[in-house]
């Protein structure tokens, strides 16, 4: 479980981020469009909150995220959202260039980043940009795309508004955390849970 710096990283980002229009102004932006996989009227829905450069993230994405899917998601138990929580720049960054795929991209790019963390993320042989920039054109992004997704304030300031009203409204401090069932009656469990947890979880909120 990767616990963010709350106050470094907010301050680092700027007011002139965070300055602006309020997230409910970009509500019809498509790119802020809900990303999720399962079926929209599952009995059970499961927000996961993530940043792309969290190991721990990318533990429950290689560990227990298969086993979501095949015997929670498919059936149609569960509809899994996806929310971004970037915990640095980089990570907001990579959140930006993900919403700006199409949208049936989102879910493999978001899984190939998470699961290739070495290999943009965490290089020492090479700059995190340029290598997020060959991620994003494996996926069919062409590179002014690229470049217009990562200089995009707006959607940076979006997806930053996004992040702390997970912390407001749901007490996110870590990633990944995970918010089971619906407002009102909402559970949120943070780290990497394996599935047996996971699961444990779902059924409580199918009940309550």
């Amino acid at each position: 479980m990767t616990r963010p710096s709350r106050r470094s990283f907010l301050a680092a980002t700027g007011a002139a981020i965070l300055a602006g229009p309020a997230f409910a102004q970009q509500a019809a932006d498509p790119r802020l469009s809900e990303r999720a996989i399962g079926r929209a009227g599952a009995p059970v829905r499961v927000l996961e909150y993530f940043s792309l450069t969290c190991g721990h993230c990318a533990a429950f994405h290689r560990d227990t995220l298969p086993q979501v899917k095949q015997k929670l998601v498919e059936p149609g138990t569960v509809r899994l959202v996806y929310r971004d929580f970037p915990l640095d720049r980089l990570a907001l960054a990579a959140a930006a260039v993900a919403r700006s795929m199409p949208a049936e991209r989102y879910e493999p790019f978001i899984g190939a980043l998470l699961l290739s963390q070495d290999r943009w993320a965490f290089t020492r042989s090479a700059d995190p940009m340029e290598e997020l920039a060959k991620m994003a054109a494996l996926a069919g992004m062409p590179r002014p795309r690229f470049d217009a997704a990562v200089r995009d304030e707006a959607l940076a300031r979006a997806i930053l508004e996004g992040r702390q009203a997970a912390e407001r409204e749901y007490g996110v401090s870590a990633t990944p955390s995970f918010v089971f069932g619906p407002d009102g009656k909402s559970k949120t469990q943070s780290g990497a849970v394996g599935f047996e947890r996971f699961q444990q979880l779902v059924d409580e909120a199918g009940k309550a």
